[in-house]
């Protein structure tokens, strides 16, 4: 029996005293990790304090951090991720595990090559901090696309305190109090692909001293991949890497089950999650869970699905009134103000309350991140050129942690559950970015055509669904009758919550990224309700490119179906 970390909750602080004061604000991420806590001091480290959130697994003391082992007494490891390798490369470097956690390989793997390398070699999404004691260092790093999430405070000369969280809600709070004793701190995202190192003292102050990109989207990884490549056989090797993408993210022993939208993406995901799961010998049927308001073609499209792979299907309806009641508590978990990525994070967010209360299901795969790899947004039909699609895609992938994949995050962590994206595996991504551009770009009129073309003639999905056209999430969830779609009733609510008064000062009371719409301008004030002044947490709205459009509905596109 393996134990796998799943979505937890990770918070530290080092140079700030009273600590014990100041980790009350860790239970601001209790929902990560809703089972149990521990919280632990490094030793001749003074202001040092180390939390840790755990969604249980088994029932014993494995799976608890912060992490250390007999061999390297002076290292302490708080961590969130899957390390789907780490018995590959146990064995490869003979590695001597003394615990029954893939995250122990962290641990292995900077004793023996640093923390670069480690992120490096690691097969995974994850989110660490390791503490040194004998060199007096911290260290920090990232997966590729910032699946797993963390934020640091910091001054930004680098000298001084450091504090780090899962979620900016755990250090909001931290920043404020010692911002009124004179500091000037700052709260930012870790970047994905990076590590970072920091030096500390006897008294646990922390100087900056390096911060390094590891890899980049699209780096073909150095990672052995499980994945036998057919030469010029394009559609098969497409389909081997998705393949095993799902299959490594098997490895679990708590239920799981699969979000349904009845597009391309979650249905190819969910079409090979019950294969596999039947293959592996998991003897539950797997559940899929879909979402709508009434009239939904998301529901109608996930029936088939669900029909047609055998899943033990779901489906959650919900009003204009529920979805609106969720919108504040939506915009606290997720911590942005963006237009689209609130709208589609309704329904998201709904949907894994039900998971939470009615099953037994923990681990949720999902679709994210086929869009912006596969060029699956209505508006790459606008694209110039191939060689400006493939920038725009890579661009989009590289921002995905502040959007999609933020998205995917915090919906299904608030609700205790762990969310798997097969898409955003490194191996598949590195490959299909390896094809020409010309090769990715809508084909026929039809977006993400390769990655139909692939399991065209498979039986893997019905004819209807591979080559569904695109709705995006926030609008399939909606009727298809004019005036009640999603983002129609969003607009209208936030046209009575918000004055023309108001939104003629957004200028002056937002300057960066300046609300346009009174949907907009509701958002940004509730955000600054929770994250007061932290308008950077994303860098812009997120817009459809090569387009027109005030609005980032793909129903306002000419090219929308």
């Amino acid at each position: 029996m393996f134990i796998l970390q799943k979505m937890c909750g990770i918070w530290a602080i080092f140079g700030i005293p009273d600590f014990p004061h100041h980790s009350k604000h860790a239970m601001h991420i209790s929902g990560r990790g809703p089972d149990c806590f521990r919280m632990e001091t490094v030793p001749h480290l003074q202001n040092c304090c180390l939390l840790f959130h755990r969604l249980a697994i088994v029932d014993d003391l494995y799976g608890m951090q912060p992490m250390r082992v007999k061999k390297f007494p002076h290292l302490y490891l708080i961590y969130n991720g899957e390390i789907y390798n780490y018995k590959h490369l146990g064995e490869k470097h003979a590695f001597d595990y003394f615990t029954k956690c893939d995250g122990e390989v962290i641990l292995h793997l900077y004793d023996a090559f640093g923390a670069e390398k480690t992120a490096l070699l690691m097969d995974g999404v994850f989110a660490f901090c390791i503490v040194d004691t004998k060199r007096k260092e911290v260290h920090l790093g990232r997966d590729t696309f910032g699946v797993r999430p963390m934020f640091t405070l910091s001054s930004l000369s680098g000298d001084g305190p450091l504090a780090l969280c899962s979620e900016a809600k755990g250090l909001v709070p931290i920043k404020k109090e010692l911002d009124k004793n004179g500091a000037k701190l700052h709260i930012k995202p870790f970047p994905p692909g990076h590590t970072a190192t920091y030096t500390l003292t006897n008294v646990g102050k922390t100087t900056f001293k390096a911060l390094k990109p590891y890899t980049y989207v699209g780096k073909t990884p150095v990672f052995d991949v499980n994945v036998t490549k057919t030469p010029d056989d394009i559609h098969s090797n497409i389909r081997a890497h998705l393949t095993e993408a799902v299959k490594k993210r098997l490895m679990a022993d708590r239920r799981i089950g699969c979000l349904l939208s009845g597009g391309l993406d979650s249905s190819l995901v969910a079409s090979l999650l019950t294969k596999l799961a039947k293959e592996s010998g998991i003897s539950y049927p797997i559940q899929t869970f879909s979402i709508g308001m009434d009239g939904s073609p998301d529901v109608e499209a996930a029936r088939k699905v669900a029909a047609h792979i055998g899943s033990e299907h779901h489906e959650v309806a919900f009003t204009a009134e529920q979805g609106i009641q969720a919108i504040r508590d939506v915009i606290y978990a997720l911590e942005t103000y963006d237009i689209t990525t609130i709208r589609a994070s309704v329904g998201m967010y709904l949907v894994a309350k039900y998971i939470n209360e009615n099953t037994d299901t923990t681990v949720v795969y999902s679709g994210e991140g086929a869009d912006e790899l596969c060029q699956g947004y209505i508006y790459f039909h606008k694209a110039p050129s191939a060689v400006e699609a493939d920038e725009e895609s890579r661009r989009l992938l590289k921002d995905l942690y502040y959007y999609d994949v933020l998205r995917g995050d915090r919906t299904i962590s608030k609700h205790g559950l762990e969310l798997r994206v097969p898409f955003l595996d490194a191996s598949f991504t590195s490959y299909f970015l390896s094809l020409p551009p010309e090769l990715r770009q809508p084909k026929n009129g039809v977006e993400k055509w390769v990655l139909r073309k692939s399991f065209d003639g498979t039986g893997i999905l019905p004819y209807e669904i591979l080559w569904r056209p695109k709705e995006a999430f926030s609008d399939g969830v909606s009727s298809k009758q004019k005036g009640k779609g999603w983002f129609e009733i969003l607009q209208r609510y936030c046209h009575d919550e918000v004055t023309d008064e108001e939104l003629s000062k957004a200028a002056e009371l937002y300057p960066f990224s300046t609300p346009k719409t009174k949907e907009s301008f509701y958002y940004r004030k509730v955000f600054e309700e929770f994250f007061e002044g932290q308008s950077h947490f994303i860098p812009y709205f997120w817009m459809p490119k090569w387009s027109d459009a005030t609005d980032p509905s793909a129903r306002v596109l000419s090219h929308y179906k």
